[in-house]
């Protein structure tokens, strides 16, 4: 192996080890008083190990649940935490939950398996745990919806207007579970084959390919992505070798663009993986992106980049200070 390769998996080595750390910040912030009870917990899953279960958020007495005669769309959520960690209920949700439900959305906070719990290193050598790890994740978000789907009257939900969202591990989760269902790939066959999700909204998120540059054999739901320019957790950019990479949002991006599909992207400028944990406070990009492209069925293109100093930096850390070694 020659010396530009060696680098190459390094730097994809290290991209690997940074992928898998939580967002701790989010864990330690205070939930706020915002009051808000799930209306309904439901087992939609049983497995080997564990038994998964969904909150349902109803929209909020009195709010406006549809726009110029449209329902507004259920949101699933997956919850951030590198696939080692976090939950459905983590009170640090709560305020961006109320703030869906009081504008007139349905909110379904799933749980799903953690599929790198326990692991201390991770590397190059540890990519098919990492993929593996994805894919749980990627299974258990279709199993909810196939749920949603087959209890739908039951629920009040339309499941042709279903957006899936996430933060970290969870905004990867659902940007490669729409990869997978655009690319009908087998881990899809539990869902009908003419379901799509109505729109993808991710908060630092990425795509796993091993086969180069993602491509979309069917148009990809219409996507929100908000990322920090210098995160090296979920990398913003990408990390290749060979044919196998990390894709982060501006990559992904390039691919929307190139294609024309219908996407917006929030570039935080300088920032890293803080922007995980911004869901509360993007709301307005967020209601402008289901309101006009996923509802108002607009190719709305917004490409912007984003300076906010009052956004509190949540620096970096070695991968020696993160997993220990070399």
């Amino acid at each position: 192996m020659n010396q530009t390769m060696k680098d190459m998996g390094k730097r994809l080595s290290a991209a690997l080890a940074a992928f898998v750390i939580s967002f701790a910040a989010a864990a330690e912030s205070p939930a706020g008083e915002s009051g808000i009870r799930p209306d309904g917990t439901y087992m939609f899953a049983q497995r080997d190990t564990c038994e998964l279960f969904m909150d349902v958020y109803e929209p909020a007495a009195g709010s406006e649940t549809t726009l110029n005669g449209k329902e507004k769309p259920t949101i699933i959520f997956m919850f951030g935490g590198g696939f080692i960690s976090g939950q459905r209920d983590l009170p640090f949700y709560f305020p961006w939950y109320g703030k869906l439900t009081g504008n007139g959305y349905r909110v379904v906070a799933i749980d799903y398996r953690l599929g790198l719990k326990g692991q201390t290193r991770v590397g190059i050598a540890q990519v098919n745990a990492i993929d593996k790890a994805i894919h749980l994740a990627v299974e258990d978000l279709f199993s909810a919806t196939r749920f949603l789907i087959d209890n739908a009257d039951a629920l009040g939900i339309n499941p042709d207007n279903i957006v899936i969202s996430g933060s970290s591990a969870g905004a990867i989760t659902v940007l490669q579970a729409d990869y997978e269902l655009s690319n009908r790939t087998g881990c899809t066959s539990v869902l009908p084959e003419d379901f799509r999700y109505a729109g993808v909204m991710s908060f630092s998120g990425g795509i796993l390919s091993r086969e180069g540059l993602p491509d979309y054999a069917r148009t990809p739901a219409p996507t929100l992505m908000l990322h920090g320019t210098e995160d090296r957790i979920v990398n913003y950019t990408k990390i290749q070798f060979f044919n196998l990479g990390f894709f982060g949002s501006d990559k992904l991006a390039d691919r929307f663009a190139k294609f024309g599909y219908n996407y917006n992207i929030i570039r935080y400028e300088g920032c890293g993986h803080e922007i995980a944990g911004l869901m509360n406070d993007t709301c307005a990009y967020q209601f402008a992106f289901l309101e006009t492209n996923v509802m108002g069925g607009k190719r709305y293109i917004v490409d912007m980049t984003v300076e906010d100093p009052s956004i509190e930096r949540s620096g970096t850390v070695s991968r020696k200070e993160l997993f220990g070694g070399e």
